[in-house]
């Protein structure tokens, strides 16, 4: 019973992320804030592997591949997400981009893993990917205020570009080993990623006050700790297709935490085509 909710628990973790993308856009620079949460989260899984007694990684190579990984899934992917939202794109609307995720899954892992699709799963693939369609496109063309700029639109496809290699290669070479150490190892990539970017392609700003401190415990235990933790266990236990395919229910959660916390507005089309994607996670996600 418990494991059937972890997906569930894992969508409403995750959602949170857009919302504290948003947040923080309003007191500190976007890619200092994530090197800095990049630190703070290697201090916080240094301690739990040290007290837990975590089995550290075979050789040299398995350590390197999750670091590896770690640069895709967290350095890449959410400096993309974090970079865009600062610059324009809603959380809603990045929320939705999100959704693009299994698609690519789906068209690159029969040929990087050796997963096969079946019809009923490539037709969900397909209805998530109208899903995304419907509801991003009339922001995409439209020439008012409400329209979104197309570069930190870009910017955000190639965040979710990299979450998906990213998944890519964990299941492809790291089939074994302690999760805590594979989480370790993999915000260490991250953070020897960013840290030179940061103060390379920004002027950093973090105003430390009591809100952005607030925003980065929670990035750092419900985001890096917590959903990161039920992401490696769902890439653990399931094929990569079907765990992506789990970002179809995010962008309704995203666009409603939106909605109630900054007034962005929830258009008819972004709430059919969440429907739509939704059904996509069923036909994808569900037990033959």
């Amino acid at each position: 019973m418990i494991e059937r909710l972890i997906p569930a628990v894992f969508v409403l973790l995750w959602s949170t992320g857009w919302i504290v993308a948003k947040f923080g856009a309003f007191h500190a620079s976007p890619l200092l804030f994530l090197v800095i949460r990049f630190g703070l989260a290697i201090v916080l899984f240094a301690g739990i592997c040290l007290i837990s007694g975590a089995r550290w990684l075979e050789g040299r190579s398995a350590s390197l591949h999750a670091a590896i990984s770690g640069v895709f899934l967290h350095g890449i992917y959410l400096t993309g997400v974090w970079w865009s939202i600062a610059h324009g794109v809603p959380a809603g609307i990045s929320g939705l981009i999100s959704a693009l995720q299994p698609l690519m899954t789906a068209v690159a892992a029969p040929f990087l893993v050796g997963e096969r699709l079946s019809r009923r799963q490539k037709l969900g693939l397909a209805l998530g990917f109208v899903g995304i369609i419907i509801a991003i496109a009339p922001k995409l063309m439209a020439t008012d205020a409400n329209a979104v700029p197309l570069i930190p639109v870009l910017v955000n496809v190639a965040g979710m570009a990299a979450v998906t290699y990213g998944s890519i290669y964990q299941k492809q070479h790291l089939h074994s080993g302690d999760l805590r150490t594979i989480a370790l190892l993999q915000y260490v990539g991250a953070f020897v990623f960013l840290a030179p970017l940061a103060f390379l392609l920004e002027t950093p700003h973090f105003d430390n006050s009591f809100a952005v401190w607030a925003t980065m415990a929670w990035s750092v235990l419900g985001l890096s700790a917590g959903a990161i933790a039920l992401l490696l266990y769902l890439l653990r236990k399931g094929q990569v297709s079907q765990a992506a395919s789990l970002n179809y229910l995010v962008p309704a959660a995203v666009a409603l935490q939106a909605w109630v916390l900054f007034g962005e507005i929830l258009t008819l089309p972004m709430v059919i085509g969440a429907a739509v994607a939704a059904v996509g996670v069923y036909l994808t996600t569900r037990r033959a």
